[in-house]
């Protein structure tokens, strides 16, 4: 019942989707929130079906975990760059429908990335009950705090019963509970949950990340993998979440901390390699050291995209040198919206560089592309 509610209430609030890409047919390219509109309103639409997901899982159509957190999250920007109404109710309604529950694994990074969007609806109407249950659930998690190795290694059960994942061991989840867990102090003043935040990011990114390469691994079990060019695999989407999740802890921190000084100087070191593997058409491949014959993947560009032209507008990073390579990702991005509406070319479900075809898509490539959208114009009306 409360699904067809939810079903019902996107419906009020949604308009027809859009048709061809206009750039496509000669046309000046959308404004970027114009853009992100148009394909928030077709993914809302498409809510029940994935839009469709290629690859779906069996947290595909969970409306509590992480593949359809990760639109809420792009879709809280959008709200927030002046989109309209219907944006800010549909986030209500989403949230509402899940009674404001975080995922179901009291632990696991992936089931909280739903209580970005959660705080944010406490801020802009729905009050503090939206953001109670996320309280008393980071309560838990920070004074029982899970004693694990960072290493991973997966079990017979499978996947899913590695005892790592009850912290933060793969890069992924740098995007999907810091943001929150520094949100939430922010808006409660207790400081207890931007340190444990803090205290778990530093403690997997001298775990995963690279420094001569200056970049993530996706966990422990990529460390001495290779490709067959005997080159190091770093997945462009895992790369993305740590990235983009970067550009949303960062402004949480106290501007004279150490630990923002710190997280700023990582920023700005990612970001330099990054712009070093774009590919000449704006879009980064799947694997980042391995630009030959890579398809066009939108997940992993959006979000580095993303994050770049943050740093530009922030003045973390040097507009003249990197807006050419924010423009180049945000035309690439465009580019992969096909003509039925959809975001193409997304790389689906996994934990490590794979194909990808034009009609991919998916609710977190969405939600990076609104995202990249929300910053594109906020660039944009800053250079004027």
């Amino acid at each position: 019942m409360r699904v067809r509610f939810f079903l019902a209430a996107l419906l009020l609030v949604t308009h027809a989707s859009f048709g061809a890409n206009t750039a496509s047919k000669g046309k000046s390219p959308p404004a970027p929130i114009e853009a992100a509109v148009r394909l928030a309103d077709w993914q809302l639409a498409r809510m029940h079906d994935g839009a469709p997901v290629s690859r779906k899982t069996h947290e595909t159509s969970n409306p509590r975990a992480w593949e359809q957190a990760a639109f809420w999250v792009g879709m809280t920007a959008l709200a927030d760059a002046g989109a309209p109404p219907r944006i800010r109710e549909a986030i209500l309604a989403m949230g509402r429908a899940n009674q404001w529950l975080p995922g179901a694994k009291p632990y696991f990074a992936d089931d909280h990335a739903i209580t970005q969007s959660y705080l944010w609806a406490a801020t802009h109407g729905a009050g503090a009950e939206a953001r109670e249950p996320t309280r008393k659930l980071f309560d838990k998690v920070i004074d029982e705090p899970a004693v694990t190795t960072l290493a991973f290694f997966v079990p017979p059960e499978g996947y899913g019963a590695a005892e790592c994942l009850k912290r933060w061991c793969w890069c992924d989840a740098l995007f999907m509970a810091p943001p929150a867990f520094v949100e939430m102090t922010r808006q409660t003043q207790d400081e207890r949950y931007r340190a444990f935040a803090t205290k778990e990011f530093w403690a997997t990114t001298d775990f995963l990340f690279d420094p001569a390469e200056h970049l993530y691994y996706r966990d422990s079990r990529f460390f001495e993998r290779r490709d067959a060019k005997g080159r190091k695999m770093f997945w462009s989407r895992g790369n993305g979440w740590v990235f983009g999740g970067m550009a949303r802890i960062i402004p949480g921190l106290a501007a004279d901390s150490p630990d923002r000084k710190r997280m700023e100087s990582l920023f700005v070191e990612m970001a330099a390699r990054l712009k070093q593997l774009q590919k000449p058409d704006g879009y980064w491949p799947p694997s980042l050291l391995a630009p030959e014959e890579s398809p066009p993947e939108t997940s992993g560009t959006a979000f580095f995209t993303y994050g770049l032209a943050w740093g530009i507008r922030t003045g973390l990073l040097p507009r003249e040198e990197y807006a050419p390579v924010v423009k180049r990702g945000w035309d690439a991005l465009l580019r992969a919206i096909q003509p039925d509406g959809r975001l193409g070319w997304v790389q689906q479900v996994s934990d490590r560089p794979e194909s990808v075809e034009p009609g991919d898509t998916q609710y977190y490539g969405v939600g990076a592309f609104l995202l990249a959208a929300t910053e594109i114009a906020a660039l944009n009306e800053a250079g004027r």
